[in-house]
């Protein structure tokens, strides 16, 4: 099949370069088992567990933005295997991820395990949804315990995604990780804690015995 992701990255300048660094014959006979337009289970998994994602948009006058939206897991929801959604929560307002969708509608999104260097890439087009229209949206999509307030709902309809391999990524643990990753060491050094109080305490009546 078709490997979608690369059919919409690869543009006649994308093609040269690859060209003139002597890898397009390897790029132009490059297929996929699957035409990866739409989320099994392995990306909705993946999905599901981030806590933060950059999403990428274009100006009128060519220029990319790139912005990070975080939140607790779950901040980027799976409707179903070809749709995403996120609620746009008030910030700067500045609105230049909104303003650029009201003239391109194409998004790019790169999903971020750093502690497995893991990299999940998606290319889709954007349908913003205000929540002035619709007031249910907030409700909808909010995500709970977080106060601030929903502006708006992107619904992304997914083109194609790709995995990036593993290299260069920095692996970064959040604070949630590493406290689960050393509670097993804070566990011993609790036993140990104990146990050295218990040797004070034998000592301490031995002595009282002499």
């Amino acid at each position: 099949m078709i490997h979608r992701f690369l059919e919409i990255a690869s543009t006649p300048s994308v093609k040269a370069a690859q060209a003139a660094n002597g890898v397009a014959e390897y790029w132009e006979h490059l297929t996929s088992t699957r035409t990866r337009d739409r989320f099994t289970g392995a990306e909705i998994a993946f999905i599901a567990e981030r806590d933060s994602f950059y999403i990428a948009t274009s100006s009128e006058n060519g220029w990319p933005y790139i912005q990070h939206r975080g939140g607790p897991k779950g901040v980027l929801r799976v409707l179903d295997e070809k749709t995403l959604a996120f609620a746009d929560y008030r910030g700067n307002r500045q609105y230049i991820t909104t303003g650029n969708l009201a003239a391109n509608d194409r998004v790019c999104l790169f999903l971020m395990d750093y502690p497995r260097r893991g990299r999940l890439k998606i290319y889709a087009r954007a349908e913003v949804r205000e929540v002035r229209d619709d007031a249910s949206l907030a409700e909808r999509f909010a995500i709970p315990g977080y106060r601030a307030r929903v502006e708006r709902v992107m619904i992304l309809h997914l083109e194609a995604f790709d995995w990036n391999c593993s290299q260069h990524i920095t692996p970064r643990f959040t604070e949630a990780e590493l406290a689960e990753a050393l509670e097993p060491v804070r566990a011993h050094l609790a036993e140990l804690e104990a146990e050295n109080t218990r040797l004070r305490e034998m000592v301490g009546k031995e002595k009282a015995l002499i």
